[in-house]
């Protein structure tokens, strides 16, 4: 029985919300590696919409406290735990009244995508981190889901890569169809640096889009996970090339040991 140590980062997670297949996605393959023997840590954002009370939500002060810098700004990180009901895991929400009070998610009551969603993801990628180092629990699997935790990989291979705490920590991207055409305005080359990242490693970014995003987490990742069936992305899949790529469906019935293999191969 494998002992790995897997945190997985993604945009929500059932039951506390559901917008899309991540929240199913990670709700289930961490549960299915916590019984194959792994340590399992989740962090998700504390979007408005979940219901602190009913959901049993709760500070964990120690956590708290870090400021966290987007460009010219530091925002205060809180952070919050619950536990999932009928499983032996524990979610961690990254928080923050600017960024995560409000009632939705990416878009606004008239639909519209909110302009500082590249600020939140920054913030939340930022804070994952940050976090995991003051929980003091070194993972060797960093496993990101979704475009929103696309910064975490290129982080890891920069920034925190002479931190005892992730110097042989592996990182996994799964792509999945959540495409947004909105263009980010601002400086966010400037919002996403951190120590020991200048200009031209994130080049990807400067269309300041969807893609950019993509591209980034495809560029720095260990390993990219791409779903069946998903249009649209065959194209930056031939121009990022990376330096190893599967796809595994959410539908395949041993998805979950596909993925305790990969994640056995990267950490060995």
């Amino acid at each position: 029985m494998s002992k790995l140590k897997i945190l997985y980062a993604a945009s929500e997670i059932n039951p506390f919300l559901e917008t899309s297949k991540v929240a199913e996605f990670v709700r289930t393959l961490p549960q299915a590696m916590q019984e194959k023997g792994m340590e399992i840590r989740i962090l998700v954002p504390r979007f408005g919409l979940i219901n602190e009370r009913k959901n049993k939500l709760h500070e964990v002060v120690r956590l708290s406290g870090i400021n966290i810098s987007v460009g010219e700004d530091e925002k205060p990180l809180i952070i919050k735990v619950a536990s999932i009901p009928n499983a032996k895991l524990q979610v961690y929400f990254i928080d923050n009244e600017d960024y995560f009070q409000r009632k939705s998610v990416f878009f606004d009551k008239e639909d519209k995508f909110y302009e500082d969603n590249d600020e939140r993801a920054i913030f939340f990628c930022k804070g994952v981190l940050e976090t995991i180092k003051k929980l003091g629990w070194s993972p060797d699997i960093v496993h990101c889901n979704d475009w929103m935790t696309s910064l975490i990989p290129m982080y890891l291979k920069t920034t925190y890569k002479k931190d005892p705490m992730f110097k042989d920590t592996k990182s996994v991207f799964t792509v999945y169809n959540s495409k947004f055409s909105h263009k980010f305005t601002g400086d966010i080359m400037n919002k996403v640096k951190m120590i020991d990242i200048d200009d031209s490693m994130l080049k990807q970014l400067q269309t300041a889009d969807y893609d950019g995003f993509l591209k980034i987490g495809m560029q720095y990742a260990d390993a990219v996970i791409r779903g069946k069936n998903i249009e649209g992305i065959e194209n930056l899949f031939a121009e990022m090339e990376p330096k190893k790529t599967l796809e595994i469906a959410f539908e395949d019935e041993n998805y979950s040991e596909s993925y305790y293999n990969l994640y056995n191969e990267l950490a060995g």
